[in-house]
């Protein structure tokens, strides 16, 4: 009886033991289910990073490639940089000032997207030539955007400026007149140069000469938002087709995709843009100088 006993107890303690161990094993693997997870989610937010870098990367890539791609100036040895005695030429950091550089009025000139700066020289020296500072500068991969604050550089560089205007062509021209909206309380700041563009920037209720030149060829530009910004612009400004333009005649850097055939020469565009150019500032700053002077 007493052998009976103990064997009883003795089979009692291995299906306690037994049951003690399933119910470790089972809280073990239930602690390993759920510590797994949590060991993959570094794993997992490693991955994601590497396939975001290596996005930006490629973005980065293509982008560069794609500014790589773009017009050049059509004279190849700079003759239009040279400087003479009657007309200097000052190759700055990143800039090409061309004219007197006390000269009253001065114009920074923002090139379009994709277009080597260099190929603004011919309109630069016009402009030059009848007594204007006009500077172009550089941008950082050809695209204004990059470099909306330009004409800050250049105004420093030339202290003895009175009077600033601000431009550019196509996207340079948007970008421009971003400055001058930004800028609009600057005294010394005086108008707009917009070159087959427009402004998304308002600058209605400034003070600021604008002037819009235009081809009648000019595919490029989108005419939409071109009527569409005339509500932005300032009293007073005003808008010059020229006949026969289209997009690229404003510079010198060969035909650009998708514009219209011109009927007229590079030269002669330029030349019409010139004319325009100052004939409005000199309307402009006779215009101010009628005005009566404040008590």
């Amino acid at each position: 009886m007493e052998r009976n006993e103990n064997n009883f107890e003795g089979r009692k303690a291995v299906a306690e033991s037994s049951a003690s161990d399933a119910a470790g094993n089972a809280a073990a693997a239930s602690t390993a289910g759920a510590v797994a997870p949590c060991r993959r989610w570094p794993r997992r937010v490693a991955i994601v990073l590497v396939a975001l870098v290596v996005a930006a990367v490629l973005a980065v890539a293509a982008f560069l490639v794609y500014a790589s791609d773009y017009y050049r100036d059509a004279d190849a040895g700079h003759e239009n940089l040279a400087s003479t005695a009657q007309l200097p030429v000052e190759q700055g950091a990143h800039y090409v000032a061309f004219g007197d550089p006390a000269a009253e009025t001065g114009l920074v000139f923002y090139p379009g997207a994709k277009v080597e700066y260099t190929a603004y020289a011919p309109l630069m020296r016009d402009l030059a030539e009848r007594g204007y500072l006009a500077v172009v500068v550089e941008m950082p991969f050809n695209f204004a955007f990059f470099g909306i604050d330009a004409a800050d550089e250049v105004r420093a560089a030339f202290p003895q400026v009175s009077e600033w205007w601000v431009g550019g062509h196509s996207l340079g021209g948007s970008m421009a007149a971003q400055y001058a909206a930004d800028h609009a309380e600057d005294g010394a700041l005086a108008g707009l140069v917009l070159l087959g563009a427009y402004t998304a920037s308002d600058l209605s209720a400034s003070d600021l000469g604008a002037l819009v030149v235009y081809g009648s060829e000019d595919q490029v530009l989108n005419r939409g938002k071109l009527a569409d910004s005339a509500a932005l612009m300032p009293e007073g400004a005003r808008a010059i087709e020229i006949v026969g333009g289209n997009h690229a005649g404003f510079g010198a850097y060969g035909p650009q995709e998708g514009d219209g055939e011109t009927t007229v020469s590079a030269e002669e565009q330029q030349g019409q843009t010139a004319d325009a150019i100052d004939a409005y500032v000199k309307a402009r700053r006779q215009a101010t100088a009628e005005l009566p002077e404040a008590a």
